[in-house]
């Protein structure tokens, strides 16, 4: 397609849309790749508002000839989600239930809604939709409907096909019609083609329930109903664009028993599912004990509950039966138990322990994104299934088969059904490795097929597994599948190369042709070879970063969930940030979209980055954007003029130590930015929002009140080991010491010797937050002289400022890696809840117990940096000991240090303190304490809520 006919096609979509139309190179970026391999570069991205909308869009693609692949939340693994076309993000508007009838157990609703949306919609209701994949809380039914898509409660439920009832689509040929029972004839030439083939499609399709690959022309038989609708779903989006969904919905089990059974490895779980399916459990899911190690090294040992004693375990669910009650479910349960075959067993009723289990298996496809050795594993055979009663012997064969190629994964899946998820080691990274990797594939293929198998169980064959179906099909059923897809759709119009005519499995891969970027002047990105290409491709675009994770305690991804736009969320940045390595080198002369570090797109991209580590945590493959954008700003901006908030927020100790280091200069400088119309014109000369209130510099350093404090204490110190040094940060130093006061206190209430050094230092958080790197070593540098023979003393430096104590724990060695001080101050770096309620004693002969805060409310507000770096749960454990009643809000602020003062950022900074903060705080009685360890947390909610802040040291000094 010419440059011309490119801009035209833009022209047309723009006249008759009234959604999105995105043609520009970041946007294309975003949507080149979904949760697979590949990278297929799109012409145009359209969000349609509505079905005439997508009436619109669609017939302009078939006017102009571009082909088109509808999309949702672009998680499939097969990439059946990309096209070199028109991609249409149903997501983005046409995300609603439309209707439920709660005595029909039917519901309406529109492709791009949310699973989880779906769910709570209905469950007022005491319903749900049968099939829950784990991706539930940001996959879109469409997408569902596109991979025929499972989950764990397919057992008992059934696949999204078994469960949907009428389908509103358009076909190839612009031809609109509702798909049911009996609609054959809405398709001409479909009825006597199924008449013809009758005994091909009996014989070789619907052989088993997890049958996905290819399409599922069995529906289409008399005795199935010739049910057009059934057979739609998994069709990939080669047939038809799906517009709406009649769906089934079914009860609720109430309080539903998990059994969790151990077993010496993976085969033999699998050898006793046929025994467990005959008790009717709604979920068999089978874990490895890697896998749970995985969990536990990422999300610490709380994270796993007891299991009984296996390197391989099933998780087996058993629900009520009409007009049983709670004994009846755990009698089923311990007689399913008994039929495991094996020892370890253990029923667990509904609760937290049953729900931390099933976390373990939802989050498997992220955490399976890397083998347990940190080497990237990938999608691509993650879905094949075998009748489950052959299952034990299939993951003996392939086991050896990954044995004899070196190749490693994490096996896990629907041990029920006998589907087997797992991402392997595959050596993707360089191009010598295509061709290995194409050979275990088809190996891993001929081996399915010989078990009499499926190569896709739940998530559709897309460009991963299509050209391989000549292995599972004999010609005449492909010949088959090629009549069906002209029948829809003749000119090949919709989502091309996948099911039909299918493109090779190892054309347009994304990682071999990602060149490596090595480290350079800034992060040493230790963890990813060096490589700055390796760190981004850590995301395999699951997309938990699209999801709201809040209830769980998520933090990520705050400004998506404030714009719900693929640009503002971890995965759609991680993109343009692989498609930025792709091209750097080369200056986008091979193809690639961006060719430059300062390139417009990667600017757009990363703006509205609040740099709150969260995906760092909260994403499962660790894909940690805050330091990529500080990386991508440090090259961009080497050695060149910089935006005047760099200069101002960026080096904002710099300027605060100036205001402070002269005696009543800071109470003149207070009461100046106090006059509002001064301030405006500082904040909007210095690039900031005028709506910004100015901060107030401290009127006395924390620094010069302890040695004031200390010139006139007179008391003995302490023995060596109970000494502990209590760092002040430059935001503590200049801005707000109360927190640090009050920490000398509580420190020394609890039996310790508070060090403080002589001279302050500053850990270069806002020079790292902005990408001035080479400003952020100097004062790292600086900081190990004087915290460094602490650390190398043995003694714990406790931080105030929990994204200044943070930076040491992560940034710190990744800056200076080759100085053996910053691994030893990093481990000696805690916070003030950590030293307090660590398992030894801190005074002589006993523990230091906390205040008592009984009846006291706080509505607590962790600092992004400290959930994600740190973690919360120690400051969580002591205010439980203490007796406080606590609200714990999840996500972001919206402050984010210099984020949310800067032009253009104030609308999304406030969007976001409405996800969690502003509520809570507007909620909140007047004695309720605002807790907030973080000097930006105190400040958004003083800005924008009228509502003061509180340090934890505060709290436990009595200082509320």
């Amino acid at each position: 397609m010419s440059t011309a006919t490119i801009r035209d096609v833009v022209a047309e979509l723009r006249a008759a849309v009234d959604g999105e139309v995105d043609a520009s190179d970041r946007r294309r970026a975003e949507y080149s790749t979904d949760a697979s391999n590949y990278r297929v570069v799109p012409q145009v991205v359209v969000a349609p508002r509505d079905v005439d909308d997508a009436l619109a869009a669609l017939d302009v693609s078939r006017r102009t000839g571009v082909p088109v692949t509808a999309r949702g939340a672009g998680t499939s693994v097969a990439g059946n989600a990309v096209g070199t076309g028109m991609v249409l993000d149903f997501s983005r508007h046409m995300n609603r239930v439309l209707d439920l009838d709660p005595q029909a157990r039917t519901a309406v609703v529109q492709p791009g809604v949310v699973m989880s949306d779906l769910q709570a919609v209905a469950k007022p209701h005491g319903l749900r939709f049968g099939p829950d994949p784990s991706t539930q809380n940001r996959a879109t039914l469409g997408g569902m409907i596109g991979n025929n898509a499972c989950g764990p409660h397919a057992v008992a439920y059934g696949r999204t096909a078994d469960n949907t009832r009428e389908l509103d689509v358009v076909d190839g040929t612009g031809r609109r019609l509702t798909a049911g029972a009996g609609s054959l004839d809405a398709v001409p030439g479909l009825t006597e083609l199924v008449h013809s083939e009758l005994a091909t499609i009996r014989t070789a399709l619907g052989r088993f329930k997890r049958q996905v690959s290819g399409y599922s022309l069995e529906h289409l038989l008399p005795e199935h109903g010739n049910d057009l609708a059934k057979m739609l779903v998994g069709s990939e989006g080669t047939l038809v664009t799906v517009l709406g969904a009649a769906v089934d919905l079914v009860p609720v089990p109430a309080a539903p028993v998990v059994v969790a059974l151990g077993y010496p490895d993976m085969p033999s779980a699998a050898d006793a599912v046929p025994a467990l399916l005959e008790h009717e459990p709604l979920a068999v899911e089978g874990i490895d004990a890697r896998l749970v190690d995985v969990v536990r090294r990422h999300k610490g040992d709380a994270a796993v509950p007891d299991l009984p004693d296996g390197a391989g375990w099933l998780l087996v669910e058993v629900g009520a039966r009409e007009g049983e009650n709670e004994d009846d479910v755990l009698a089923r349960a311990r007689a399913l138990a008994a039929a495991g075959g094996t020892g370890a067993a253990a029923v667990v009723p509904a609760g937290a322990q049953a729900d931390a289990l099933w976390r373990i298996r939802a989050d498997g496809a992220g955490l399976g994104g890397r083998t347990p050795s940190g080497v990237p594993a990938w999608p691509g055979w993650e879905d094949a299934a075998v009748p489950p009663e052959r299952l034990g012997d299939y993951l003996r064969d392939f086991e050896a088969l990954m044995a004899d190629g070196s190749i490693d994964g994490l096996l896990y899946g629907h041990f029920g059904d006998g589907c087997i998820h797992v991402r392997l080691d595959l050596p993707l990274a360089t191009p010598e490795g295509v061709g290995p990797s194409r050979e275990f594939l088809e190996a891993a293929a001929d081996l399915v097929a010989s078990y009499g198998g499926s190569f896709s169980g739940e998530h559709g064959d897309g460009r991963a597994r299509s050209a391989l179906l000549p292995r599972m099909y004999a010609p005449e059923v492909l010949d088959l599948f090629g009549r069906v897809k002209s029948l829809f759709d003749p000119d090949g119009h919709l989502n091309p190369g996948v099911l039909v005519e299918p493109r090779p499995i190892e054309a347009d891969l994304r990682r071999p042709h990602a060149r490596p970027t090595l480290a350079r002047s800034g992060f040493a990105f230790l963890e990813d070879g060096g490589d700055l290409t390796t760190a981004v491709h850590r995301c395999t675009g699951v997309g938990k970063c699209r999801a709201d994770t809040s209830a769980a305690g998520g933090f990520m991804c705050p400004s998506y969930l404030a714009t719900k736009d693929e640009k503002d969320v971890t995965r759609g940045r991680a993109r343009v940030l692989q498609e930025l390595v792709r091209g750097a080198g080369s200056g986008g002369a091979d193809g690639s979209l961006i060719g430059s570090w300062d390139s417009p797109a990667v600017a757009e991209s990363l703006d509205l980055c609040l740099s709150c580590k969260a995906c760092g945590t909260d994403c499962p493959t660790g894909t940690d954007v805050a330091t990529y954008k500080s990386e991508v700003l440090h090259r961009a901006y080497r050695g060149r003029l910089r935006p005047r908030t760099h200069y101002l927020l960026g080096q904002l100790p710099r300027w605060s130590g100036l205001v402070t280091a002269v005696p009543g200069l800071a109470r003149v400088t207070n009461a100046l930015l106090g006059v509002r119309p001064l301030a405006r014109l500082v904040l909007a000369a210095g690039g900031m929002d005028s709506r910004r209130q100015m901060v107030s510099f401290a009127e006395e350093r924390f620094s010069r009140w302890a040695r004031t404090r200390r010139a006139g204490d007179a008391s003995p110190r302490s023995e060596r080991d109970r000494r502990v040094v209590l760092w002040s940060d430059s935001f503590t130093e200049t801005l707000d010491g109360a927190g640090g006061r009050a920490a000398v206190t509580v420190l020394e209430q609890a039996g310790y010797d508070v060090v403080i050094p002589d001279r302050s230092a500053c850990c270069g958080l806002t020079w790292i937050t902005t990408g001035q790197l080479d400003g952020a070593k100097k004062r790292l540098a600086d900081l190990l002289e004087v915290l460094g023979p602490y650390a190398a003393d043995g003694v714990p430096i406790v931080g105030i400022e929990p994204s200044c104590t943070a930076a040491l724990r992560s940034d710190l060695v990744e800056l200076l890696p080759d100085d053996p001080r910053s691994r030893e101050v990093a481990r000696a770096v805690r916070t003030l809840a950590e030293l307090l309620t660590a398992p030894e004693p801190t005074g002589p002969g006993q523990r230091w117990q906390p205040p008592s805060l009984e009846g006291l409310e706080v509505v607590a507000q962790p600092h992004c940096h400290h959930h994600s770096v740190m973690g919360w749960e120690a400051d969580a454990a002591l205010l439980t000991k203490a007796g406080a009643r606590v609200t714990r809000l999840a996500g972001c602020c919206g402050l984010a240090g210099n984020f949310g003062m800067e032009q253009g950022h104030y609308d999304t900074s406030v969007a976001v303190a409405e996800n969690a903060l502003l509520p809570a705080l507007r909620e909140a009685g007047p004695d309720t304490v605002y807790l907030a360890d973080g000097f930006s947390c105190r400040t958004q909610a003083e800005h924008l809520a009228g509502r003061r802040g509180v340090h934890l040291a505060q709290l436990l000094a009595g200082q509320v």
